[in-house]
């Protein structure tokens, strides 16, 4: 919030919706007279989040919810006759519905159907995707994705095991990857081998959802969506991310679109760490819209 600087009568956007904890916030600051844009992609939880909202009091004047991925915040902004939006969150983590409803495949502590998409109506389960990818995809997904440095040996024992049963719930995939860790030489703790499995998972859910792509398409229009002056704040939670976000920042300050970026990423406290252990890999970048219209 401090670094969005919200104020009464803006224009805001906040690009994943999810619980709507940030969009609360954005709402209270931004009256009277403010709208707040609210998007997300996921079928399932945006009308919980905004039924939520609509309790709170916030009407159609006040909030507009969309499902759309951020991707087309463009062209969101331009059916609504929004011009530009004084200010925009993204926050590119899984809400926590999602990581805690097994069903949808998120999280690989209880059983679930391996499926980790967003939008449950488009593409492919992770589970049909494993069953026919090749192992040089799958290891070169890992290593992109999220910076598995064991992706090759990983890709060939998830290829293996395929072979024996079809790869279908999340805990036989975590299996697998425990397996996978223990047959390396030396010892390995339950630390590494758990923060591996979540680089797998996090890997092929960028990869199902193609989280990249999306991305990289709202940084590329970002500065169209903002009036002169406006911030955006983005939070991400792996390199990845960061590293897409950084570039695509840097790139604007240097032709003019931003007039000023974040020198250093944010992060959590260690206040924040202990009552929220989800926010440890958060990082935060924010920049602020040139008075120059390059476009």
């Amino acid at each position: 919030m401090e670094a969005l600087a919200p104020q009464p009568g803006d224009i805001a956007v906040d690009c994943t919706l999810g619980y709507g904890g940030h969009a609360l916030e954005l709402l209270g600051a931004i009256q009277p007279g403010g709208r707040l844009v609210a998007l997300d992609v996921d079928p399932i939880e945006l009308p919980k989040s905004e039924a939520r909202l609509r309790e709170r009091g916030f009407g159609p004047e006040m909030l507009i919810v969309r499902r759309q991925n951020f991707a087309g915040l463009a062209q969101v902004l331009a059916r609504e006759a929004i011009p530009g939006a004084d200010r925009i969150l993204a926050d590119l983590g899984l809400s926590s519905m999602q990581m805690d409803n097994p069903a949808r495949g998120f999280t690989f502590k209880r059983e679930g159907p391996l499926d980790l998409r967003m939008n449950p109506s488009r593409g492919q389960p992770v589970s049909e995707w494993l069953s026919s990818v090749t192992q040089d995809l799958l290891a070169d997904v890992l290593r992109e994705n999220s910076d598995e440095p064991q992706s090759a040996h990983l890709a060939r024992a998830i290829l293996v095991a395929r072979k024996a049963t079809p790869i279908l719930t999340t805990t036989r995939l975590a299996g697998i990857v425990s397996e996978a860790m223990d047959a390396l030489p030396g010892t390995r703790g339950r630390d590494e081998t758990s923060t591996t499995i979540r680089r797998v998972f996090q890997a092929l859910r960028i990869q199902a959802n193609d989280e990249f792509s999306a991305l990289e398409t709202f940084l590329r229009r970002l500065p169209e969506c903002l009036k002169a002056g406006g911030r955006v704040v983005i939070l991400t939670f792996h390199s990845g991310e960061d590293r897409r976000v950084k570039k695509y920042f840097q790139e604007g300050a240097r032709t003019g679109a931003y007039e000023s970026i974040a020198e250093e990423v944010g992060r959590a406290g260690a206040d924040e760490i202990r009552s929220n252990p989800r926010a440890s890999s958060a990082k935060l970048r924010w920049a602020v819209r040139s008075n120059s219209q390059p476009f």
